[in-house]
């Protein structure tokens, strides 16, 4: 599927986004002892890892289509 440019900056600029808060989530888990809030930190790691990975299949794909 072909993507505009802006659709390709503005995924890229999601997905920084999402990094930073896995890596906020990554590291405010070690320093949180309140068991409940360390799960809701786990389920937001492991939801912003699986995000991650789809919106990097979607800018590999797109990358594949620009070029051909």
């Amino acid at each position: 599927m072909d993507y505009a440019l802006h659709e390709l900056l503005e995924l890229q600029e999601i997905a920084s986004f999402k990094t930073i808060c896995l890596t906020k989530s990554k590291t405010m888990k070690a320093l949180v002892s309140c068991p409940q809030l360390k799960a809701i930190m786990q389920q937001d790691v492991d939801v912003s890892t699986r995000q991650l990975q789809e919106y990097s299949a979607l800018l590999s794909k797109a990358k594949i289509n620009a070029i051909q």
